[in-house]
């Protein structure tokens, strides 16, 4: 069974970072992704990663100003985010699913963290 666990959201002005973090347990060759949903709005794909190759998906929407990352040793994601804005304040989510295909659809993931929050203020 996969657990996962996030942290790290809080308030943050726009132009700001901040790091979330996903432990995570009971691992098998999966694709780990990070996910948010802002108020009235769908949950949607920010990133993900293939826990063994390392190799990495964006949304075009954080391209170039989030990171996504893991440790294999610790067994923590993590989801830099720079540069935020207000459009990115959401409850964020880091999910995972088995084999190597990649997908930015939540029905394809059935392990889910709890969330954590993340508000940038203008």
């Amino acid at each position: 069974q996969v657990q996962l666990v996030e942290s790290g959201g809080r308030l943050v002005q726009a132009g700001g970072s901040l790091r979330l973090s996903c432990a995570a347990s009971g691992w098998s060759v999966l694709i780990i992704g990070w996910f948010r949903q802002a108020p009235g709005k769908e949950r949607e794909f920010v990133a993900g990663i293939r826990w063994e190759l390392g190799t990495t998906d964006y949304a075009d929407s954080v391209k170039g100003r989030f990171a996504i990352s893991r440790d294999k040793v610790k067994n923590i994601m993590y989801l830099q985010m720079n540069s935020l804005k207000s459009d990115d304040t959401a409850v964020y989510y880091c999910a995972a699913r088995f084999g190597t295909n990649w997908s930015r659809k939540t029905d394809d993931y059935p392990y889910w963290g709890q969330g954590t929050q993340v508000t940038v203020s203008s």
